[in-house]
C-alpha cells in the first residue's frame, strides 16, 4: 500500500517502524502478538479511502528492531511505543484499533493518555489474562514458564527448529484444531502470519506472551469515556466471546458486533460484514457529519 514509511524511537532506544496512508482523521492499527499487519488486509484499504491510517510494528516484530532492553516487552511498553510512534508522526489524537493482543495495547494506551483516543475499535481480543483463556483453559499460562526456560537454555537449537517450521504446516495444524474458519479463510490471506511467526525470536515471543497473560485492564473498562466498538467472533478459541461481551457491557455505551461462524481471524474471513460495521461506527459515533 502506498504511503509514507518511517521509524520512531522508543524511550529505551528501540526503533519502531510505521507506515501512514490516506488523508483525514487518523486511525492507528495495532496488531496481535507475532503479527505484522496481515489481519488488516481488507479493512486497511477501506479505511484509507476516507481516513489517514497509521499501521506500526511492535518491538521485535516485522521491520521494528529487537527490544533495546529485553525486559521491556509488556503491554505497558507497547502502549508507550504506540504513543512514541504517534508523536513522531505528528499525530495528537487518533482512533485506537487493535486486534487480539492489540486490544490490550489499545486499552493500556487509553489508560496512559485518554485525551489522545478519539475512539476504540477492539477486534477479537480481551481486556487481559489471555493465556488463561486460550481454548477456554488456563493450561497455556502454566506451560509458558517451562518453554521459556527450555528455549533460553538451548537458544541455537530452538531457534533453528522454530524457523524451520514451514508456514503451510502451521496453517494445516491451525485448521485441524479449528482455530480458523476452514470454509471462509483464504490460504494466501493467513499464510503471511505463519511465515512471520516462524521468523521472530521464540524466546522473546514467549516472554511477550507471558507478559500479555499477566496484564489486565479490567479495572479500566467502566471508566472508558470514548466511543467504543467491540468486535467478537462466535468461534474464537483464543479470546472467547464472553470476554468481548463483558467488555461491551462494562465500557459505557459500547457497541458489540458478534460475527457468526467466524474465528480469531474474523477480519479476513468475513471482511464485508466487519468493514461495513467499522465504517458505520466511525461515521456515526466518532466522526458524525456536522449539523446543517
Amino acid at each position: 500500500m502506498s504511503g509514507t514509511q518511517d521509524f520512531a524511537t522508543a524511550a529505551d532506544g528501540t526503533r519502531l517502524y510505521y507506515e501512514l496512508s490516506g488523508d483525514g482523521p487518523v486511525v492507528v492499527l495495532s496488531d496481535g502478538i507475532a503479527c505484522d499487519g496481515f489481519i488488516w488486509k481488507y479493512l486497511q484499504p477501506v479505511l484509507t479511502a476516507r481516513y489517514r491510517v497509521l499501521h506500526w510494528h511492535y518491538r521485535g516484530h516485522g521491520r521494528s528492531g529487537a527490544p533495546a532492553d529485553p525486559a521491556r516487552i509488556t503491554i505497558d511498553d507497547h502502549a508507550r511505543d504506540l504513543h512514541a510512534v504517534l508523536a513522531h508522526a505528528g499525530v495528537a489524537r487518533a482512533v485506537f484499533a487493535g486486534h487480539s493482543m492489540g486490544t490490550q495495547v489499545c486499552l493500556e494506551a487509553y489508560r496512559q493518555r485518554p485525551d489522545a483516543a478519539l475512539g476504540l475499535a477492539l477486534f477479537c481480543g480481551s481486556y487481559g489474562r489471555i493465556t488463561r483463556t486460550f481454548h477456554s483453559t488456563d493450561a497455556l499460562s502454566f506451560l509458558i514458564a517451562d518453554l521459556i526456560a527450555f528455549f533460553e537454555a538451548h537458544p541455537g537449537l530452538t531457534r533453528a527448529l522454530w524457523s524451520r517450521g514451514p508456514g503451510r504446516f502451521y496453517l494445516a495444524v491451525a485448521l485441524r484444531m479449528g482455530a480458523l474458519d476452514a470454509l471462509r479463510i483464504r490460504v494466501e490471506d493467513v499464510l503471511p502470519y505463519f511465515e512471520h511467526f516462524s521468523a521472530i525470536d521464540p524466546a522473546m515471543f514467549l516472554r511477550m506472551l507471558r507478559a500479555a497473560g499477566e496484564h489486565t485492564a479490567e479495572s479500566l473498562l467502566t471508566s472508558v469515556r470514548t466511543p467504543t466498538l467491540v468486535v467478537a467472533a462466535e468461534h474464537d478459541t483464543f479470546t472467547p466471546v464472553r470476554y468481548a461481551e463483558q467488555m461491551a457491557r462494562q465500557i459505557p455505551d459500547a457497541e458489540l458486533l458478534l460475527v457468526k461462524g467466524a474465528s480469531h481471524a474474523a477480519p479476513l474471513e468475513q471482511p464485508d460484514i466487519i468493514d461495513r460495521a467499522v465504517m458505520d461506527f466511525l461515521e456515526r459515533r466518532v466522526f458524525p457529519p456536522a449539523a446543517p
